[in-house]
Parts: structure tokens; sequence; C-alpha cells
């Protein structure tokens, strides 16, 4: 990212206003004055979500380029720099055209106060309206309902991947409330999918999806269903059953997330075919979520044989779908866990450690640089002993690894680095392999 780059979304973050109020009335006055970007977009598949958005949008974009077309694709946050959250046809948006764009933004906005996701979106809206593209996957930035993407009124399709407690100084502890954010995307007339979810979070999506009037749904565990069998991933749906290879990105819960991709695909996109499905698993690429590195930097500092692994993930649902992932790994292929954490002060360290117990020999917990809202290590290492694991503090991940490295481990221990995107997008940045 350049210097000027870096100068402009500063100044951007200088707007936001003194104090939130969740709506919309900002980026769609800031949109009117672009000429309202947003009502020129490709065809677009909303995506909300507490786990699994980027997964599910990263499926839906390799499926959908494996049969040709050209997609759009935004997420949020980014791991290195801020382009990654801008994929323009199928290549992150370089840095003039970003610089363009947000100048225009920043421009017709003329000093208002404004988030800084809700004109980086704009910025996003108005190249996604200027450069063509077959589909635009869209993921939500935070709950659904008054999140910037939910300006959008006619989407092709909208999702709703896994829902779980997360971001509660936002939106509270009742994953009633939760759901009720997430149900936000829904539009009248407009087909959703849904992972499957918990009862109470299904009772809150069917309610608003009444009110709202949308339809048709298409609900995981009742109208398809995405399991692995002997090695393969099924797919089963109201009129089709495929037998797949596993997707590229690990863990069982990516099947599930793979399942909201191909059920989306089925019910909206009938012309990518089921060779375009096995390619798109096959080529799938999502940066941090089980991501086994191989080399780069830090590897002078890695145990000898060791397996480096890297999560972003950072909440409890979270937690337990990696560590899931890793046990069946254990189980295939035996090897010591040992963890690398750091998190923020924002999140549930407990409820993010305890399925790990039993599974991992110890944590290292961590700093994460650049961020004041990270917990201090000995007090995060006190929270893991609290949960059953044996945890000491180092100073940082470099030391951490140092640390195993010392001890000689036998047989070759399986690392994980993990609990914050944050961590994780700062370890692609030191060890010299980020996202592209």
């Amino acid at each position: 990212m350049t210097e000027q780059t870096e100068a402009i979304l500063k100044r951007l973050v200088g707007l936001h206003p003194k104090s939130i109020d969740l709506e919309l009335g900002r980026i769609e006055q800031l949109l009117a004055r672009l000429g309202n970007p947003h009502r020129s977009l490709p065809p677009t598949i909303h995506v909300a979500g507490t786990n699994g958005k980027g997964s599910t949008c990263a499926f839906l974009r390799a499926m959908t380029e494996a049969s040709g077309k050209r997609v759009h694709v935004y997420s949020s946050p980014h791991l290195v720099h801020f382009r990654e959250r801008i994929r323009l046809a199928g290549t992150l948006v370089s840095d003039e055209t970003l610089i363009d764009a947000l100048l225009r933004c920043e421009k017709a906005n003329n000093g208002d106060p404004i988030t800084f996701y809700e004109i980086t979106t704009a910025a996003a809206f108005l190249l996604f309206s200027e450069h063509p593209a077959d589909l635009l996957v869209l993921e939500v930035g935070l709950g659904g309902r008054y999140d910037a993407t939910n300006v959008i009124t006619d989407p092709v399709a909208t999702v709703i991947t896994p829902i779980a407690h997360d971001h509660e100084g936002f939106f509270g502890t009742k994953i009633s409330r939760i759901a009720w954010e997430k149900a936000g995307i829904m539009k009248k007339g407009i087909p959703s999918v849904w992972a499957p979810q918990k009862q109470e979070v299904r009772d809150v999506l069917e309610q608003e999806a009444a009110k709202a009037g949308a339809g048709p749904l298409s609900i995981g565990g009742q109208d398809w269903m995405a399991f692995e069998e002997h090695g393969r991933l099924i797919f089963q749906g109201e009129t089709s059953l495929m037998d797949l290879p596993i997707p590229r990105l690990g863990g069982r819960h990516q099947l599930i997330n793979a399942g909201s991709a191909i059920a989306t695909a089925k019910l909206v996109m009938p012309e990518i075919s089921d060779d375009d499905i096995i390619k798109g698993l096959g080529s799938v690429n999502w940066p941090a979520r089980l991501q086994r590195l191989t080399q780069g930097n830090l590897f002078q500092f890695v145990p000898k044989d060791a397996e480096l692994w890297l999560d972003g993930g950072h909440n409890p649902h979270a937690g337990l779908a990696v560590a899931s992932a890793l046990a069946d790994l254990e189980e295939k292929a035996p090897r010591p866990l040992h963890m690398i954490v750091g998190m923020l002060n924002t999140k549930d360290p407990t409820g993010y450690f305890t399925p790990f117990k039993g599974l991992a020999k110890d944590i290292i917990t961590v700093p994460i640089e650049g961020s004041e809202a990270a917990i201090d290590p000995v007090e995060l290492s006190s929270i893991a002993q609290a949960t059953g694991i044996p945890a000491s503090a180092a100073a940082s991940v470099e030391e951490a690894l140092k640390r195993l490295s010392l001890q000689n481990l036998k047989p070759a221990p399986r690392i994980l680095i993990a609990g914050s995107l944050y961590l994780a997008g700062n370890i692609l940045r030191d060890n010299g392999t980020p996202p592209n």
C-alpha cells in the first residue's frame, strides 16, 4: 500500500462521527451525491452471518470463476493491506484505482461525519458500478440490518451463514437479537439460503423472512445437506445428489460453507455446472482460515519438521470449529498440538480456549502488534490456564516459536497461531506471504 493510500485512509478515519447510530442515512446521502452507484451493480449475492461469511464468499467466487464468469468481491476486514477488501473482476484493486475512488468519495462527502467503513464501502460500490463483471459477492461487515452494504435493495440472493455470539458490544448477548440483525438483509421476493442454524436462530430467521416476504428459502438441514462420507463431500439438495471432492479449505465447518455456496448456485445460477463446482472446491483460496504455511521468513524460528498453521477465528464458535478440524487431523496424522494465541479484549477467550482442552499440549500467549485492544499476554495466559490448558506468556510470536524450538520436541509438533485476524495479518506480513 502506497503512502498516498495510507494518508487518504487516515484522513477518512478522522471523519468518524462523535457518536454512532446504527442507521444508513450517512452512506445513502454520500451515495446520492455520487450518482447512486449502488443501483448500477452487477447481479449481487449478499452474505451475512457470524462465522463462515468470508469462506462462503470465497467458495461462491471460485465456483463462479470456474464457469468463466468475472466476479467482484467485497469483504472485510483485510489482513495485510486494505486492497484485499475490493476485488474487481477477480483481481485485487490497484492502488491507483483505489486512490481515485477514495478521493472522489472524500470530495463528495465534503467533510461530513461518516464512519470509515461507510465511506470506503461507498468507494467500493463506485468501483463495482464502473468495472464490468458478471457477479458481485458482497459480504456484510457487521450485523446486517444496518450494515452499510444493506443499502442494496435487489440482490439476486441473500445468504446467512452460521449465527453465533460475537460483537456483543454492538448487539448484546441474546442470540435472538443477533439473528434479528443478520436477518435484516433478506428482501421481498428474493431467494435466501441459510446454513444450518440453532433452533432459536432459525425461529427468528423464519419470522423475519415472513415479515420481509423473502423467498424462496433454501434451508440447511431441511432443503439441503452437506456432509463427509468416505472422504468425499456429499451434497444433497431437493433435486440433486452430488458426490464431490473434499474442499481445499480444511475443517468440517468448511463443508457447511461449501454447501451454502453450492445451494446458492443451484438456486440462482443454474448455468454453473457440476464440473464448475468441483473446480471451485479445488481452487478456492481464503487466507488465515486454517491455512498451512510451508515457507517464509518465520521458518527460521520454527522447530525442524514442524507443521505451522494459521487461523484468524476469534469467537467460541470458531474455536470449536478449529478444534474439531485439528482433532480430525490428529486422528489422521498424529502430532502434538502447541498453540500461539493473541486476542482482542472484545472477545471471549474462555469460550475460545475451552474446545482445545485435551487437544492442545500448551498455549503460549502473545501481544498483537499495532493493536491497543489486545489482551495482555500474561492475563490471557491466566485465562487459558483456568480452562485447564497449560499456558505461558511470550513477548512475541518469534519468541514463542524460538521457545518451542529450544524444547527439541519429538515428534515434531503441529503449531497453530490463532485467536485474531489482526494477529493473522501480522503473521502473513512478517512471513512475506500476504494475500494476493
